[in-house]
Order: structure tokens, then C-alpha cells, then sequence
């Protein structure tokens, strides 16, 4: 498998359990499969829905603040890779 850096988490949401990401690189799609890792994080999950300002979409790109839905927390600084097969 083969990781590409495309973000940061810049905040994170306890009681929805929503990361804010920064995507510094690259492009995500609702489907894509990323890799949080941080200094107390390590997780992959499957991208299920992204929201911008509230506003469902299906894809982002460098530059955009997204908020996605995550199974485990994350912390300030973590970095976000796109797993591909």
C-alpha cells in the first residue's frame, strides 16, 4: 500500500466525533481510505461523508477545511495520509 500526506487535523470535535482537516495536498473523495497518525494516534478508516461549512460534499481539494466523521479520536497536529491500494 502506498500513502500520500494530504492533511492535518487542525481541531477535533468530541461529541460528534468530527476531525476539522486542512488538506494541504491532494485530492479526497467520499470513499477514500485515509491513515490518521499522530504521536498517540494510528488508525485507518473508510471516508463516509466530508462536510464544509455544513454543506455536504463528495470531494475536496488542496486548500479546503473539511470536517469528517472519525472512529477514534485525534489530536491537533495529526497527520492525514490517502491510503491507495
Amino acid at each position: 500500500m502506498e500513502e500520500q500526506k494530504i492533511g492535518v487535523v487542525v481541531k477535533f470535535f468530541t461529541k460528534p466525533s468530527v476531525a476539522a482537516i486542512e488538506l494541504t495536498d491532494g485530492l479526497l473523495k467520499v470513499g477514500d481510505t485515509i491513515h490518521i497518525h499522530g504521536h498517540s494516534t494510528d488508525f485507518q478508516q473508510r471516508v463516509d461523508s466530508m462536510q464544509i461549512e455544513h454543506t455536504v460534499i463528495q470531494t475536496a481539494d488542496k486548500g479546503a477545511s473539511i470536517g469528517i466523521k472519525v472512529k477514534d479520536r485525534v489530536r491537533e497536529h495529526d497527520v492525514v495520509y490517502l491510503v491507495r491500494p
